[in-house]
């Protein structure tokens, strides 16, 4: 049996893969990064750095002429700024639509994607790692629940009954994704999750703030921030 990951670099991605690798065997893992356009490289260059940790084979995708009529703030070419303040701050001015940082229906691109290369490479599984405060408030609509079994269905169905969609994390919350990726030693030193390109997290976007609260929940450091401490003490900032 084959497991397929959709990897982007970040905490629920290499906890995703670190349980298929502890399942499968990091010989019948792959793992799949996609450039959508985004305004830096740094979660791909993660992804990469974290595959060739586990000793896994790695592939890439450049989905970016998709998104190219979008304004999401995460792309490149878009006129909005990447918001500095938490999902739930920024969901009281959305009346009731998703954040800025929503990339149009992209996990339904990604999905669809990584079915088909999971088709071409044999395998049985993709690995997804959705979760529950992605969805929260309509923040990621596709990281809901009802949007992962309608997607399950439909890989299934249309990979032949092939392939199935597993998305361990989707009623859970990032505090206990982390406190998962714990138990399995998840080398989060080497994630970005950051929404900024900088040479540190900024801690300040929507992700960041989620981020370093989960690793307080489980009594830990963030090493993101732990590394951001430690410049801002080299600068004297």
């Amino acid at each position: 049996m084959k497991a397929l990951v959709l990897f982007s670099g970040g905490v629920d991605s290499t906890t995703c893969l670190a349980m298929a690798i502890r399942d499968f065997g990091k010989e019948n893992v792959i793992s799949l990064s996609i450039f959508y356009g985004q305004k830096h490289e740094k979660e791909i260059e993660a992804a990469g750095k974290i595959s060739s940790y586990y000793g896994i084979q790695s592939l890439t995708l450049d989905l970016t002429n998709v998104f190219a009529l979008s304004n999401c703030s995460l792309l490149s070419h878009s006129s909005q700024d990447i918001p500095k303040q938490s999902y739930l701050e920024q969901l009281k001015g959305t009346n009731g639509n998703p954040v800025s940082t929503y990339v149009p229906f992209r996990n339904g691109l990604f999905l669809s994607s990584a079915a088909s290369v999971a088709l071409s490479k044999d395998c049985d599984y993709i690995y997804y790692g959705a979760h529950q405060d992605d969805a929260a408030g309509n923040a990621y609509p596709d990281c809901s629940a009802a949007f992962a079994a309608g997607m399950e269905k439909a890989i299934y169905e249309g990979s032949g009954q092939k392939l199935k969609l597993m998305a361990p994390f989707i009623s859970l919350n990032k505090t206990q994704i982390i406190a998962k990726g714990l138990e399995l030693s998840v080398p989060y030193e080497l994630t970005w999750s950051c929404y900024e390109g900088l040479k540190t997290p900024c801690g300040k976007c929507g992700t960041c703030i989620d981020r370093q609260k989960a690793f307080e929940n489980n009594h830990t450091t963030d090493p993101a921030q732990k590394e951001r401490n430690e410049m801002n003490e080299q600068f004297n900032l």
